[in-house]
């Protein structure tokens, strides 16, 4: 059998067993184990062990719990609610205030989690029957929940850059870098829709009443105050990191820190709260832990059959295909991918093949990997809201009040979709979108 047609059956077992519903990590390991066991006689089991040691030997993956753990707490502990309330309070007299102000809710919380799940859990449960209960149109706002929580996985600390990082072998604090301008252009395209939307349609969006925001001042303080604790906890860990004063795993650690110490201070780290932050926790992390693993002893074997180097042959010497087009391809896969798998799966399927890809290609720009890290986050927001699989579409049909339906939700996401697909383009065409930030920080 031919090293092309031993890739080809890799893949096609690969998402066979996808397809009977086990999980991405057991269906990529399994695959790798067995083709490497085949492949290498028994010498090949120490693939998946050696993937092992590499996985815990990169110090950087330490980030991967304490980030998970700072988001949750801020959840867990209501930080994050009192964070909507004070929106709620200081922008609901603008026409489409709160709708705006979830989507910078949902931004804040990105900055706090660097997940899509707790941005979209908060919003649903919290955001979504406020604005329902104050007459906003219900497929605006579903939108406006599943697209600014998709900002978890591009605005810092992004645990998905985290993961590209580990298998691309990339500073993960230069991605992060790069997705800051991107994430806050996308947020800002969305608040700009909603703004134009609501101004063509006051209906959409009803100014709230006096009634409504009948507060004393000095309460509405006393809520701003509330509010500022997560600016100060996120500020306070990205500012000592950039700055120079922490190292990555540091500033992981701070921020994990100042959101324990948030919550004492608010009276709220109870054992309840405890216990399911660290139930969460080491959930999200040990399924993350699984996939890279899986993932790195796939692109073990991958690498050892000469696969990268039938795709680049195949891409630039037989299609003749440019650089240029073939980073258009692999985009167009990734949004092809993105409506059935999410985005671990999209990453352990291609990072065998596309990473090494782009590295042996010449797109003229210096921080290359840096750049395709961002479009491929980028990619994977649309792949969290892309029907018919998006994740973020079936998450919010579980926690969605009972009046929002699945037609609902799917007509909401499409101009979120478009939005999403206009700043991919414009990474592209200027690539200094993503890689002026960490230029600027970096000195060059």
């Amino acid at each position: 059998m031919s090293y092309e047609a031993i890739a080809l059956l890799m893949f096609a077992s690969m998402l066979g067993l996808m397809l009977t519903g086990q999980r991405v990590f057991a269906a990529v390991g399994f695959v790798a184990a067995g083709a490497a066991l085949l492949l290498y006689g028994t010498g090949g089991v120490e693939m998946p062990f050696n993937a092992t040691f590499k996985l815990f030997n990169w110090f950087p993956m330490l980030t991967l719990p304490l980030f998970i753990y700072m988001g949750y707490i801020l959840s867990e502990s209501g930080i994050a609610e009192d964070l909507y309330r004070m929106l709620h309070v200081w922008l609901g007299r603008m026409a489409g205030g709160l709708a705006i102000g979830t989507i910078l809710l949902m931004v804040i919380i990105s900055a706090m989690n660097g997940l899509s799940v707790a941005g979209m859990a908060i919003g649903s449960a919290i955001a979504l029957p406020e604005m329902l209960r104050r007459g906003y149109d219900k497929v605006l706002i579903t939108g406006v929940v599943q697209g600014g929580s998709a900002l978890g996985i591009l605005i810092p600390p992004s645990v998905v850059m985290v993961l590209y990082g580990v298998i691309a072998r990339e500073p993960v604090s230069q991605l992060w870098l790069a997705g800051v301008v991107p994430g806050l252009l996308m947020a800002t395209m969305f608040a700009l829709y909603v703004w134009a939307r609501v101004r063509l349609n006051p209906s959409l969006a009803p100014t709230l009443s006096d009634a409504d925001l009948a507060m004393p001042l000095r309460e509405k303080l006393a809520l701003l105050r509330a509010g500022i604790l997560p600016f100060l906890i996120f500020f306070f860990m990205t500012g000592l990191f950039v700055l120079g004063y922490t190292s990555l795993v540091e500033s992981s650690a701070v921020g994990a820190t100042a959101a324990t110490v948030a919550a004492a201070v608010r009276r709220r780290l109870s054992w309840r709260v405890l216990r399911e932050t660290a139930r969460k926790t080491l959930a999200i992390s040990c399924m993350f832990l699984w996939l890279i693993l899986a993932a790195l002893a796939f692109s073990a074997v991958f690498d050892g059959i000469g696969a990268v180097r039938a795709v680049e042959n195949l891409f630039i010497h037989n299609w003749h295909l440019t650089p240029w087009q073939t980073v258009m391809l692999m985009m167009a896969s990734f949004i092809v991918m993105g409506m059935f798998l999410d985005d671990t799966a999209m990453l352990v399927i291609v990072a065998p093949l596309y990473i090494p890809l782009v590295k042996m290609l010449d797109l003229g720009l210096e921080g290359q990997m840096i750049w395709f890290g961002v479009l491929y986050t980028m990619t994977c927001q649309i792949a969290y809201i892309t029907p018919p699989f998006g994740y973020n579409l079936f998450l919010m049909r579980g926690l969605a009040p009972k009046e929002i339906t699945l037609v609902d939700i799917y007509r909401s996401i499409w101009p979120f979709v478009i939005m999403m697909a206009a700043t991919i383009l414009l990474v592209m065409l200027f690539p200094q979108i993503a890689l002026w930030l960490p230029g600027m920080v970096t000195g060059r």
